[in-house]
This record gives structure tokens, C-alpha cells and sequence, in this order.
């Protein structure tokens, strides 16, 4: 009798074992057509019945109901991640899920580098190129507001970021370095705007450092005395070009921005300035200097007076 027992629970401990094989073979083993390599979008805002079918359809999953169930039961239907997620090898739906509400994409980052000196519009194209899904004009509506606030730096970004979370990532890098030169901002006794734009027209005007803290000690030379800046790289900002050699129509140009026909500072920055130009600007050389000039040979020349300026110009730019 005894013996019977133990016959009659193995046979049901087996039954039960094959069942919950099938079970999980039925439920929640990946399809075996499993399209190894594929990649998903997931949308912003998808809810788990359409993520569910979304990735059933794509063959990633056999049964988007037990994923259903499964994210109902977890607590987890509301946090499916949007975005791109690659599948280079077949699945089981507790992998899934775990991958949708964690957003393990797993696809490797995308390195996009912003030279110093970067304008908004050029790091739209950087953006756009390296990010497909982030369209040109959608960085811009973000970014524009903070021209001269987004760090230039080499960035990872997920390939499923968005414009919104590249432009923060790159503000709160700003507000990091800018951290660092709390007592020098202070010691100065200039606003971080009126730094900022002064270190975007440092940035593109000059690129030693050295010669980088003379040209911020002239145009601050040149801001005490009332005089206009006379900034050239203003006109790039202005025609949005790359290139600035201004004519004379161009330096009668109508705009704020139009340092020789404006005095002070411009309204805002020209472009985003890296730390160094952010530093000749707390920390710029003092000198007599009044005007500068980079000549054909490469150097930047200096002249305490009008006259030495026209003789440089004479020198190093015939």
C-alpha cells in the first residue's frame, strides 16, 4: 500500500513537472522563429497591451498576453521604457519584461564630441547625424534657449535619447564646470551671463589659452572705457556661417549683435565656450592692450593704439 502511495506521487510530481514544462515552453520560452538581431521601437507613452503585441508581431515573444500578465502582476505595466532595443539572441519573457521596464536597450552608446566654441545650430547637425531618431529641428526648439549653457564636451548618449535629454545632459555638465569657479565669478564681480558672453567671443576670437586671457583683458579693457568691441566673430553668429570675414556692409549690419555699431556687451552668447575661455575671463592677463589681430602667420598681434593696430594690419594681414 505504501508503496502504491509513492508510486501514485511520483507520477503526479512528474504529471506536474511536464505540465509546468509545457507551461513555460508554451508561455514564456521565446518563439522559435526568434528574429536574432532584430531591433524594437518602443514609442513614448505605449501602453503594455500595444507593447505586448508590438513585440509578438516582430516575433520576440510567442504570447503577448502572459507578457501582460506578467507586467500586471509585477506592478510594472506603467514603466515600459521608450526607445530602440535590439535583440541579438533569443529571450525568455521574464528577460523581456526585466529589459522593457528597466530600459536595458542593449544597444551600445552613441560618443558624440562638441568642440569648443560649438554654436547651437552646428551641434543640431552633430546631434541629428549621430541620432537619427532626434530631428534638427526638434534639438533647436530645445537647445536655442541656452545658447552658451550647453557644455562642449565628448558625450555617451543611449541611442533612444531624446532632444530633451541630450540638452540636459549638456546643461548640467555647464552647471558642474561652472561650479568649480564659484570664487573666481565672485572675485570678478560679473554675472555668469555677462561671463558667459564674454567667453563666447573669447572662444572664437582667440585659441591659446595665453592669448585667450589677453583678449579677454582687452575686450574688458575696451567694456571700461566705453568703447565698442569690435568683435568679428559676431558676424558669423549673425549670418549664421561658419566663416567670418566681414565686409563693410557687413559691419553696418542692424542687429544687437553688431558689436561696431553697438556698444557693450551683445545679448547673448555667440556660441558655447569651453572651460578655458570661461577661465580668461575670471582670470584674463592685464595689460595696456587695446587691439588685437590674428595674422597670416598664425599669431595673434597686439597694439595699445590705434596707429600700432594699423601697422600690424599692415604687417601680418597684407
Amino acid at each position: 500500500m505504501e508503496a502504491l502511495k509513492q508510486h501514485v506521487l511520483l507520477v503526479a510530481v512528474c504529471a506536474f513537472a511536464t505540465l509546468f514544462l509545457v507551461g513555460y515552453f508554451a508561455l514564456f520560452a521565446p518563439p522559435k522563429d526568434f528574429p536574432s538581431g532584430s531591433t524594437v521601437v518602443i514609442a513614448r507613452g505605449a501602453s503594455a497591451p500595444l507593447v505586448a503585441d508590438q513585440l509578438s508581431e516582430a516575433r520576440v515573444i510567442a504570447h503577448p498576453f502572459a507578457l501582460q500578465l506578467l507586467l500586471r502582476l509585477s506592478g510594472t505595466s506603467g514603466s515600459v521604457h521608450a526607445g530602440v532595443y535590439l535583440f541579438e539572441a533569443p529571450q525568455n519573457l521574464f528577460i523581456v519584461a526585466y529589459r522593457i521596464v528597466t530600459g536595458a536597450y542593449g544597444l551600445p552608446p552613441v560618443r558624440i564630441t562638441f568642440p569648443e566654441g560649438t554654436t547651437v545650430r552646428e551641434a543640431a547637425v552633430l546631434v541629428s547625424d549621430a541620432l537619427p531618431e532626434i530631428k534638427n529641428a526638434d534639438f533647436l526648439k530645445e537647445a536655442e534657449p541656452y545658447e552658451g549653457y550647453l557644455f562642449p564636451d565628448t558625450y555617451l548618449f543611449l541611442p533612444s535619447a531624446d532632444a530633451a535629454s541630450v540638452v540636459a545632459l549638456m546643461r548640467d555638465t555647464f552647471n558642474t564646470k561652472i561650479a568649480t569657479m564659484t570664487k573666481e565669478l565672485q572675485a570678478s564681480g560679473r554675472s555668469i551671463a555677462d561671463t558667459v558672453i564674454l567667453a563666447s567671443l573669447v572662444e572664437k576670437e582667440a585659441r591659446s589659452p595665453e592669448n585667450r586671457r589677453i583678449v579677454a583683458g582687452i575686450l574688458l579693457n575696451r567694456l571700461k572705457l566705453g568703447m565698442p568691441l569690435q568683435v568679428d566673430a559676431v558676424f558669423g553668429y549673425i549670418f549664421k556661417r561658419d566663416t567670418y570675414s566681414p565686409s563693410f556692409a557687413d559691419l553696418a549690419v542692424d542687429s544687437l549683435y553688431n558689436t561696431y555699431t553697438h556698444r557693450g556687451l551683445p545679448p547673448g552668447p555667440i556660441c558655447n565656450p569651453g572651460l578655458d575661455a570661461l577661465q580668461a575671463v575670471v582670470n584674463p592677463t592685464k595689460t595696456n592692450y587695446l587691439y588685437y589681430l590674428s595674422g597670416k602667420d598664425g599669431l595673434m598681434h597686439y597694439a595699445t593704439t590705434f596707429a600700432g593696430h594699423q601697422a600690424n594690419r599692415e604687417k601680418y594681414l597684407r
